[in-house]
């Protein structure tokens, strides 16, 4: 791009222009220079109304000066501020007012951020192609869980919020904590040693695992595979209750369902049973409203045939004994329908009781008593019956000892040398021999 000039001096010399300067300098900055990644820290940020934001990137040693444009910073998933470590793809460029050296930012991230993302999407990718995320895997929730297990922090909000939902919602259920750290070192084992410990247990008849809200960092251990392979694995029903309705974590993904909020997943755990309390208020409603309904009918007919007579003393008292007998007949009705849905809860209330983990448990250790005695037995008889084959082949042994054959009258007679003599003319006389006996042994002189 030709540049303007100031006139010659009258030594010759060309000259520039400081503007022209700024220009040239500009253009060869952004001509030689490609894209490139710069890491620092924020500081002096401004947003003004133009919608553009300007700020510095410093490190320990240096800092540039950063600009960028509104059509670039809608796109930042966080809000910029002082002293937030950041990732800023950039061309570099000059800003001819000033002749300052800045950077033209294009794409900005949370410094680490964008090695969380991408160590997210790898993971999402291998769990999903595994089949972890998949429907079909995913187990039904029970419709009244008689206990329901929360594994969170004991300190955060979200253990509060979901304690206060139960209770008000389905205050027949009982609620267990396992404490365990959500964040930092070591968390993501706390969670998934909970979960395992709960499905060896089978304690729980539902687990809800999660957390309150926080960044992408504070809800990591909700990512990590140890978590999800733990909840996989469960089996036991899980809710996942991480961060807020915008988190999306992995753990949300294996779960069973997923819960927005910590709230939600209570609300979640206990829609049935709240469904069927609204269910018996509205019946009681009903019958109460139908009464009254009928109660007001009669007392207007008694009204009306009352103004039609003349002192009909006898058939007025007759009406208004009818109406008592009515009104105790709807009375009795209604307790009777009130009575009955009361038995019907408590009959639900047997049956969720049968079906607990206890009884269960007690038959398990039924059979365990049984099996042990089953196997006493055997063992004291293998080992009688291989006391009697030992003393068998003793007898066995024994028939073929030479000894046995000793104790019959024989003898085994050898030289001075030991050597055993089995034929007469194998001696001479005058030999001193040795004969072994059942019992001892004898020593004699051929003659």
């Amino acid at each position: 791009m030709p540049t303007s000039r100031s006139p010659l001096p009258t030594d010759g010399r060309p000259v520039l222009t400081v503007s022209d300067l700024n220009r040239e300098v500009k253009q060869l900055l952004e001509g030689s220079v490609p894209l490139l990644w710069v890491s620092g820290e924020i500081s002096n940020f401004a947003a003004p109304s133009s919608g553009h934001w300007y700020f510095t990137l410093k490190d320990a040693r240096a800092q540039v000066r950063c600009a960028m444009f509104r059509g670039r910073n809608q796109m930042v998933r966080f809000r910029p501020a002082n002293g937030r470590e950041v990732l800023a793809r950039a061309r570099v460029s000059l800003y001819e007012g000033r002749g300052e050296f800045q950077l033209i930012i294009e794409h900005l991230e949370e410094a680490g951020f964008g090695a969380l993302m991408r160590q997210l999407e790898e993971l999402k990718a291998k769990l999903q192609a595994e089949g972890l995320f998949d429907l079909a895997r995913k187990k039904p929730l029970p419709y009244l869980p008689a206990t329901i297990g929360i594994i969170t922090s004991p300190t955060g909000a979200a253990v509060r919020d979901m304690i206060q939902v139960l209770g008000r919602r389905y205050p027949a259920a009982k609620i267990e904590l396992i404490p365990v750290q959500v964040q930092g070192q070591g968390s993501a084992q706390q969670i998934a040693r909970a979960i395992e410990l709960a499905g060896r247990l089978q304690r729980h008849d539902l687990l809800i695992v999660g957390r309150g809200g926080g960044s992408l960092e504070d809800l990591w251990s909700f990512n990590e595979e140890i978590v999800a392979r733990a909840l996989a694995a469960c089996p036991i029903p899980t809710i996942s209750a991480v961060g807020h309705e915008t988190d999306t974590t992995i753990a949300d993904l294996v779960a069973d369902v997923r819960a927005p909020t910590p709230s939600a997943a209570a609300e979640i755990a206990s829609a049935n049973a709240a469904a069927l309390s609204e269910e018996i208020d509205g019946i009681r409603w009903r019958l109460t409203r139908t009464m009254e309904l009928q109660l007001r009918h009669l007392r207007q007919q008694v009204q009306l045939v009352s103004n039609r007579l003349r002192h009909p003393r006898e058939q007025l008292q007759n009406r208004a004994q009818q109406l008592d007998h009515l009104e105790m007949r709807l009375r009795a009705a209604i307790r009777l329908r009130t009575s009955g849905n009361a038995q019907r809860l408590a009959q639900l209330e047997r049956a969720l009781a049968q079906v607990h983990p206890r009884h269960r448990i007690e038959r398990a250790q039924v059979q365990l008593k049984q099996h042990t005695q089953r196997l006493r037995k055997s063992a004291l008889a293998l080992l009688q019956h291989k006391q009697e084959q030992i003393a068998h082949t003793g007898q066995l042994l024994h028939s073929v000892s030479p000894l046995a054959i000793l104790e019959r009258g024989y003898a085994i007679v050898r030289d001075d040398h030991n050597q055993v003599l089995r034929r007469a003319q194998d001696t001479y006389s005058g030999q001193r021999i040795h004969a072994k006996l059942a019992e001892g042994e004898i020593t004699a002189v051929v003659e």
